[in-house]
């Protein structure tokens, strides 16, 4: 496996109240989310990032033959608890429905779908590739009392 040198992405999480957070990128979008009422959940986020990065890469070539009439993309998984007692996700799936116009661009387009759609899930998206790899997560932690000094952990 060859890896190259790509940028590093990052964004940076504000809790704004109880169980309510923002996400904010460099470039200052945002993504409210949380548990309560009209937030989506932090495991809904990681289906919307496995069903968008594949939605990018389907619609960045079909587009070039035609707009879609249609393209919505249902996400799912189902929790499960381990013997560890840790929880995850199984049996995600990805359900495309996309609509093309009826003309040549249409039909070229949706003849592309299946192919795009597994190529995206086989090599292009990096999000649903990383879930796949079971990539390791790292942290560290700095906690304050007051104005006292920080103590940091890794």
């Amino acid at each position: 496996m060859s890896e190259h040198q790509n940028p590093t992405h990052s964004v940076e999480l504000l809790r704004t109240a109880t169980n309510r957070y923002v996400a904010r990128n460099a470039d200052g979008a945002e993504v409210a989310f949380g548990r309560g009422e009209g937030l989506l959940s932090p495991v809904e986020l990681l289906l919307a990032a496995i069903a968008g990065c594949s939605a990018i890469d389907v619609d960045t070539v079909t587009s070039r033959s035609t707009e879609p009439t249609g393209f919505r993309i249902g996400a799912s998984g189902r929790k499960i608890t381990e013997d560890s007692g840790g929880s995850r996700l199984a049996d995600v799936n990805l359900s495309f429905h996309l609509a093309f116009p009826d003309d040549e661009g249409g039909r070229k387009a949706a003849g592309l779908v299946d192919r795009l759609v597994r190529l995206s899930l086989d090599k292009y998206c990096t999000v649903s590739r990383t879930v796949e790899h079971a990539t390791p997560v790292e942290f560290e932690t700095e906690v304050r009392v007051g104005g006292g000094p920080a103590t940091t952990n890794r």
